[in-house]
C-alpha cells in the first residue's frame, strides 16, 4: 500500500494527554492504545501529527496499559504541541520523509554544557521526528539538554537517520520554550505530584469551576520532608509543565542590612508575581524567612514574618498567584503561617521506598551505557535510605569509578585508543556496588544504619527465639492486614532478655539478615548528654529517622540504662524521669507508623521500669538461657567452620564438658584452642599440615583461665575472633 493510499484511510482522533514512561523521554515517542492506533488507520513507527495549541510530532507506539483515549507523551513533545496532562489533542498519521540535514540551535541559558559530538547526537537523535521550530532533547547527560529545530532539509515531518547532517548553529532560535524540567524527570512521587497538580493547575486552569461552586481556589502549598527528596525539583516541574510566569526565592534573600529594606524586598516579590498572574511564587527555605516568632529575639525577623501573614493575606488574588513553600523543619514554622487560607495544604516529601528508588534510579540511569549484569531492582532494594539527591550522587559516582577502570586500560595520552575503545565503557554491576560504600544515605546520616549479612541459620542453637521471632514479625509487621480486619493492634515491640553471651545481640542481626530489613542500632548511653534537654531531643530524632526509614529495626541494647526500674541506684538524677517519660511516649507513637520493627536486649530484666513492659509497649518478652548440650556442640560446629580439625575431636564431647558456659565462652574456647594449635606450629613441635589437635581443646578447658560451670565471659569482649569464628553467637 502507498502513502497517499494510506493516509485517504486515515482519521483523526481527540485523545487525552498522559505522562510518558521513563524510558521514552528526548525519544519523541507517542505511545496509544492498540485500538485507537488501529482506528486512526496508523502503525507503529508511523509519524504522529498532535495538535494542541501548536502543532507537534511523535512516533507511534503501542501502550501496554492499554487505556484507550490516552496518549504517552513526554514533557518536551508536550511543550511542542502547547498541551498539558489530562489536556486534550487531536492526533492523526502524517507523511514524513528522511532528513538530509537538521541544523539545531541550542536552548539552554547561561554557561554552555560539554560539548557535544555531533555523532554522538546522531546516534541519540536517531529515529527521532522532528519539526521545524519544536524542541528535541538530547539524552547524553544526566541532565539532559534541549536545542531547537531551526531548519530541516527537506522541509515539513522528517525523521533522523543515520546518514543525516546534524548540525549546531548559534544565534537562530525563536522564541521557542522548553521546559527545564518536567514530570518525567521526577521519580516516585505520583501521589505527592497528584496532589500538587490538584492545588496549582486547577485554580490557575480552571477558576470558573470554583466560582460555580461557590469555593475559594488554594492560596499556597507547603511542601516539607527530608533535604534531596525533591521539593524543589517538584515546584519547578509544575511551574513549566502549567506554563505560567515561575518565581523561585530563597529564604535568606529577603533579609536585608536596613531597616524596613527586608519587607520591601518581600512586597515587590509579590508585587511581581501579581504583575505577570496567573503565576507561581516559590520560596524555597521558607523556614529562615517565617520562624516562630515567639523564638527569636530579633525584631526583624518579627517584622518579616508578620508582613508575610498580611501579604498572604489581602494581597494574593486567590487563583491567580499560587504560593509554594519548601522546608525540611516545619516544627520551626510560625504557626500563623500554616493555618487554613495561608497554606492550605501541607504536603510531605517522604524518603522513597524500593519501587521509588527504582524509579529514580531509571531516570538518573536512562544516557547511562549499562551491562548486561547491572540490575536496578537489586540496586535499589540495596539503597534503603536514599533520598533523591543520593540516587543522583550515586550515578555520578558509579560513573567515576567506571571511568577510572576505563582510563586504567585506555589511558588519555592515547587519544586515537580512547576514541575506538569508547564504545566499549560501560556500567557494570561491580560498580555500583563499589559506588553504594561510597555514598552514604541522607535519610539515616546521623545514626549507623547497616544490611546485615548474618541469618539464623548462621547462629547456633536458639530454635525456640528463631522460631518465635519469626512469627512475631512475619505476622504483626509483614501481613497486618489481618490485624486490621479483626480490628486489633498488631503487637509493638519485643524484648530480648538473658545472660551476657547468650546470643541476643547477635540474634538482633540475624533477624535484619534474614527478613532482609535494615537494622539502626542503638545503645542507650550513647544517648546521654550534659545538655538540658538534648537527651530527649537525640531520642525523638533516632524514632523520626525510624519512621522515615521504614521498614527497618530498631534495636536498643542495654535498654536497662535508659530505661532503669523507679527507686534504682540508676534512677538517681532527673535526666532519667525525662528520657523514660520521651520513650514511652514515643513508643505509643509507633502504633500510627508501619514498618518499625522495635527490639530491646537487656540482661537485667528486674532493673527495667514496668511501665515499659505493659501490652501495647513491648509485647512479647523472649527469654535467653545457657545453651543446652544440643545447641553448645552447634555453636561449636560453627565456630570451627573453617578450622582444620583432628580426626579425634569430637564436638558431642567437648559440649558436654561445658556445662554452664555461654555461647561467647564457647567462641573463646575455640579461639584459644585455634591460637594455641598456630603457636605450637610456628614454634616447630608440630609437622605438616596444620590442624587443631583434641589436646587443644582439653587443654584450654582444663586451664584456670576458663572453668567449665564458671562463665567468665561477663564483662569481656569477644571481638577480633571474626577470622578464626566467623559465625559465631557471640554479641
Amino acid at each position: 500500500m502507498t502513502e497517499i493510499s494510506q493516509s485517504s484511510l486515515t482519521a483523526t482522533l481527540t485523545l487525552r494527554v498522559a505522562e510518558a514512561r521513563v524510558e521514552d523521554v528526548g525519544h519523541a515517542i507517542a505511545r496509544l492504545a492498540p485500538a485507537d492506533l488501529r482506528r486512526m488507520g496508523g502503525r507503529v513507527g508511523d509519524v504522529l501529527k498532535i495538535t494542541g495549541g501548536m502543532v507537534g510530532v511523535g512516533r507511534a507506539e503501542v501502550s501496554d496499559d492499554g487505556f484507550e483515549g490516552m496518549i504517552q507523551i513526554d514533557g518536551t513533545c508536550r511543550s511542542n504541541c502547547s498541551a498539558g496532562l489530562q489536556e486534550q489533542v487531536t492526533v492523526a498519521p502524517i507523511e514524513h520523509q528522511q532528513a538530509v540535514a537538521v541544523r539545531l540551535s541550542p536552548l539552554w541559558v547561561g554557561a554552555a554544557p560539554a560539548t557535544i559530538a555531533p555523532e554522538r547526537m546522531l546516534e541519540d537523535l536517531e529515529g527521532v521526528p522532528v519539526l521545524a521550530g519544536g524542541v528535541v532533547r538530547v539524552p547524553t547527560f544526566a541532565k539532559a539538554v534541549n536545542f531547537q529545530v531551526v531548519r530541516t532539509i527537506p522541509s515539513g515531518p522528517v525523521v533522523i537517520g543515520e546518514r543525516t547532517d546534524i548540525r549546531v548553529v548559534e544565534g537562530e532560535q525563536t522564541a521557542a520554550r522548553a521546559p527545564a524540567v518536567s514530570y518525567e524527570d521526577i521519580g516516585g512521587l505520583e501521589r505527592e505530584v497528584a496532589r500538587v497538580r490538584e492545588i496549582v493547575e486547577l485554580p490557575l486552569k480552571y477558576s470558573r469551576v470554583f466560582e460555580q461552586l461557590g469555593i475559594l481556589a488554594p492560596k499556597g502549598v507547603l511542601l516539607y520532608g527530608p533535604p534531596g527528596t525533591g521539593k524543589t525539583l517538584l515546584a519547578r516541574a509544575v511551574a513549566a509543565e502549567s506554563r505560567v510566569h515561575f518565581i523561585h526565592l530563597n529564604g535568606p534573600e529577603i533579609m536585608r542590612k536596613f531597616y524596613g529594606e527586608s519587607e520591601a524586598k518581600l512586597r515587590e516579590v509579590f508585587e511581581e508575581a501579581a504583575r505577570h498572574a496567573p503565576s507561581i511564587l516559590f520560596i524555597d527555605e521558607i523556614d529562615a524567612v517565617a520562624p516562630k516568632r515567639a523564638e527569636v529575639s530579633g525584631e526583624v525577623e518579627k517584622r518579616v514574618v508578620a508582613q508575610l501573614l498580611s501579604l498572604m493575606d489581602g494581597f494574593v488574588a486567590r487563583g491567580q498567584v499560587i504560593v509554594i513553600g519548601a522546608t525540611n523543619i516545619p516544627e520551626v514554622l510560625d504557626p500563623a503561617l500554616r493555618r487554613p487560607g495561608r497554606f492550605d495544604r501541607e504536603i510531605e516529601i517522604g524518603v522513597p521506598n524500593t519501587q521509588a528508588r527504582l524509579q529514580i534510579l531509571k531516570i538518573h540511569t536512562r544516557a547511562m551505557p549499562l551491562a548486561l549484569d547491572v540490575d536496578l531492582k537489586e540496586i535499589a532494594e540495596h539503597s534503603h535510605g536514599f533520598v533523591g539527591a543520593d540516587l543522583e550522587a550515586l550515578g555520578q559516582e558509579v560513573g567515576m569509578i567506571a571511568l577510572r577502570g576505563f582510563l586504567s586500560s585506555f589511558p588519555l595520552e592515547t587519544d586515537g585508543a580512547v576514541s575506538a575503545e569508547l564504545g566499549k565503557l560501560r556500567v557494570t554491576r561491580e560498580d555500583f556496588l563499589a559506588g553504594l560504600k561510597e555514598v552514604e544515605p541522607s535519610a539515616t546520616r546521623e545514626f549507623f544504619i547497616e544490611r546485615s549479612t548474618s541469618i539464623f541459620a548462621s547462629l547456633g542453637g536458639l530454635s525456640e527465639q528463631k522460631r518465635l521471632l519469626d512469627a512475631v514479625i512475619e505476622h504483626s509487621q509483614m501481613h497486618d492486614e489481618i490485624y486490621d480486619q479483626v480490628g486489633l493492634l498488631p503487637p509493638r515491640g519485643i524484648l530480648l532478655a538473658g545472660p551476657t553471651g547468650t546470643g541476643k545481640t547477635a540474634m538482633a542481626r540475624a533477624l535484619s539478615g534474614e527478613k532482609q530489613v535494615p537494622l539502626i542500632a542503638i545503645d542507650g548511653p550513647q544517648l546521654y548528654s550534659k545538655w538540658l534537654g538534648e537527651s530527649e531531643r537525640a531520642l525523638r530524632e533516632v524514632f523520626k529517622k525510624a519512621r522515615r526509614a521504614a521498614p527497618c529495626i530498631l534495636f536498643f541494647d542495654t535498654i536497662d540504662a535508659l530505661a532503669p526500674r523507679f527507686g534504682t541506684e540508676q534512677f538517681g538524677t532527673d535526666v532519667h524521669q525525662r528520657i523514660l517519660s520521651q520513650l514511652l511516649r514515643e513508643i505509643d507513637n509507633l502504633r500510627d507508623a508501619k514498618g518499625v520493627i522495635l527490639l530491646a536486649a537487656t540482661n537485667r530484666l528486674e532493673r527495667i521500669e514496668p511501665a515499659l513492659l505493659r501490652s501495647g509497649r513491648f509485647d512479647y518478652k523472649i527469654p535467653f538461657a545457657k545453651p543446652d548440650v544440643a545447641d553448645r556442640a552447634a555453636i561449636m560446629r560453627l565456630c570451627c567452620g573453617r578450622v582444620p580439625l583432628a580426626p579425634d575431636v569430637d564436638f558431642q564431647e567437648f559440649a558436654e564438658r561445658m556445662e554452664g558456659l555461654t555461647g561467647a565462652d564457647i567462641e573463646s574456647i575455640c579461639k584459644k584452642a585455634t591460637l594455641l594449635a598456630i603457636a605450637d606450629f610456628q614454634a616447630g613441635t608440630r609437622v605438616a599440615p596444620f590442624v587443631v589437635l583434641r589436646a587443644d581443646f582439653l587443654a584450654v578447658l582444663e586451664s584456670d583461665r576458663v572453668g567449665a560451670g564458671h562463665s567468665k565471659s561477663a564483662n569481656k569482649s569477644s571481638k577480633g575472633a571474626g577470622d578464626l569464628c566467623p559465625d559465631a553467637t557471640t554479641e
